[in-house]
């Protein structure tokens, strides 16, 4: 009898009930409301915000941060596993998932003052407010720390200038948690965070145009002009370029979780046609060819499960290390990428067409391989920490 489902190494029992129930719920969910809608958003080029009252009601924003300011306190395997399943989705649902709990809950919880996060935490959990994160800029991307966005104290508060790019949810956001130089522009231990409603005067995001991938996402320039804010608007608690890169290796962990589901995605595509798909007479999946390239798919994703599973516990245990994130979320998004191109493959012409994922997936993994630090900056974050030698 062949084997059946998505999880070859029974991979499931390292799991406790709860957490597979959390995974289940979300995976039906996926199915019932993700599925049929995705291709026609990706197609027309734009994020499906009817998900995102939905998506609260499940939890799923800030899922692993405390129950106090309105987030569901989950363990953070159970967060990969929702993760794992928005993704199989589709990258910009994950996304979306990524940065609103990620990259803007989550430094309000770290960095915020008390007032900050009883201000914004429950509205961001409950969709009532959507987030961005303002990083990236046109010329520093994986060189973070030389931006040129700058924060100026004055008597009342502070003034920001400057341009963020490729901003996921940028124009659709009600706040953005800005990064910002207080000192000196080659200071970086003088970066903070600021609270930045996105209707403050001077403030400005625009729709990047012309994208391949991610397209079921919004993504966008920011500019600041003179945009005046209160003395509060800082988060206190943030200090350096140490306190950005804590909530990437967030992100990040979420990501190398995601792209397990977009691999399983991609694999289970596979399986199904290369068991119905007939040429000369007889299923392709009966060929060695094609046998050859699921055996390796399963083989990876497996792999990955585990990993994601192992790196996890690190967490919940919090003894997990940021390059250990980093080899997570490189080889997984790697392996994710390959499964998607030989599954696209193995379609044949069929692969391309937008009622099947795998070029879907594919497409939105080559973003996903270059964001929240690229393969290769990855490779030598983790090269530094097996050598002790930086080569950057």
């Amino acid at each position: 009898m062949p084997f059946q489902g998505l999880d070859f190494l029974d991979v499931d029992s390292l799991l406790s009930e709860e957490e597979k129930a959390i995974r289940d719920t979300v995976r039906r969910w996926v199915d019932d409301a993700v599925m049929p809608i995705i291709a026609e958003h990706y197609l027309d080029g734009n994020f499906p915000m009817g998900l995102v009252p939905q998506m609260a009601e499940l939890g799923l924003f800030g899922a692993n941060l405390p129950e106090e300011y309105g987030c569901a306190g989950l363990n953070n395997v159970a967060y990969g596993l929702i993760m794992q399943e928005l993704e199989r989705g589709d990258s910009g649902v994950r996304s979306f998932a990524s940065v609103q709990g990620a990259l803007v809950m989550y430094p309000i919880y770290a960095f915020g003052s008390e007032e900050q996060k009883r201000a914004w935490l429950p509205r961001l959990a409950s969709g009532e407010a959507v987030g961005c994160f303002g990083l990236t800029e046109p010329d520093y991307g994986s060189d973070p720390g030389g931006m040129l966005t700058t924060a100026r104290e004055t008597d009342d508060g502070w003034v920001l200038n400057g341009t963020k790019m490729w901003i996921t949810n940028g124009s659709t956001a009600h706040v953005a948690v800005v990064w910002a130089k207080t000192g000196d522009i080659g200071d970086q231990a003088s970066i903070r965070g600021f609270i930045v409603p996105t209707d403050t005067k001077g403030f400005s995001a625009k729709d990047q145009k012309g994208k391949l991938s991610l397209r079921a996402s919004d993504t966008s320039e920011l500019v600041l002009q003179d945009v005046h804010l209160p003395a509060d608007a800082v988060l206190p608690k943030s200090k350096g370029l140490k306190s950005p890169l804590m909530c990437l290796t967030q992100a990040r962990y979420g990501i190398a979780w995601g792209a397990v589901g977009s691999a399983m995605a991609c694999y289970e595509e596979a399986v199904s046609y290369a068991k119905s798909r007939v040429a000369f007479k007889r299923p392709i999946g009966a060929t060695q060819l094609q046998q050859a390239r699921l055996a390796e798919m399963v083989t990876e994703i497996t792999k990955a499960q585990l990993l994601c599973v192992q790196l996890g516990r690190l967490k919940d245990a919090g003894t997990m290390r940021p390059e250990q994130v980093s080899l997570a979320k490189r080889n997984n998004v790697n392996i994710a990428t390959e499964v998607a191109r030989e599954t696209r493959r193995l379609l044949g012409a069929n692969g391309i067409l937008a009622e099947y994922q795998a070029m879907r997936h594919l497409a939105n993994l080559e973003s996903v391989y270059t964001y929240e630090g690229t393969h290769d900056i990855h490779t030598l974050v983790i090269g530094q920490a097996v050598t002790g030698l930086s080569a950057f």
